[in-house]
């Protein structure tokens, strides 16, 4: 069975879960929900490229650059606060680094979109997470001559890491579809009452 989040009016967007006028508000929803759980479940390892996937499958650019900034302030804030991140200045430029590479991760995966044919939905959504992820790895590796860390490059990590991020953006995938079938359901039973 194949899902049925192609868009109907042929645009380059790839997850059409709500009305488009609604879709920003949503998928800030959704992103800072779901970055809020990552926090507390991974710390240090949000799957940013997944959440750079949706938002730039689901928005235009500018919009998507700002929920991803939103879900990635949400992080911060849950990290310094909540998980008790040391207040000290090497923490504080990784979370800048970290920051940046959302935001590149975002800018890779609305220009790999942009670039994409329709068709195939979940083919090109993994080929964009491809490129969003390993752009945001580069970048995270590119500030470790400065900030250090370049011990957690293993590829053994990288890979549990990116596979980490398949997930979530199977499973925000899936609830994008999941609203996307449940909001005319819920439209005819409110017609009908």
């Amino acid at each position: 069975m194949a899902l049925g989040i192609l868009p109907s009016h042929g645009d380059r967007f790839r997850l059409h879960p709500v009305a488009p006028r609604l879709a920003p508000m949503f998928c800030f929803a959704l992103l800072t929900a779901s970055c809020a759980l990552a926090s507390f479940a991974f710390a240090c390892a949000t799957p940013f490229a997944a959440f750079a996937v949706v938002a730039a499958a689901m928005l235009p650019q500018r919009p998507a650059l700002l929920v991803v900034i939103g879900a990635w302030l949400v992080n911060q804030t849950i990290g310094f606060s909540a998980l008790h991140y040391p207040v000290d200045a090497s923490t504080i430029a990784w979370g800048f680094v970290i920051g940046a590479a959302a935001v590149l991760s975002t800018l890779a995966a609305s220009t790999v979109l942009g670039l994409l044919t329709q068709g195939r939905t979940p083919l090109l959504l993994a080929i964009t997470l491809v490129a969003a992820y390993g752009i945001y790895e580069l970048a995270l590796l590119a500030a470790t001559p400065f900030l250090g860390g370049e011990g957690t490059f293993t590829a053994a990590i990288v890979t549990r890491i990116g596979l980490t991020s398949a997930a979530w953006l199977a499973g925000l995938v899936a609830v994008c579809e999941i609203v996307r079938l449940v909001r005319p359901a819920r439209r005819k039973g409110a017609m009908s009452a």
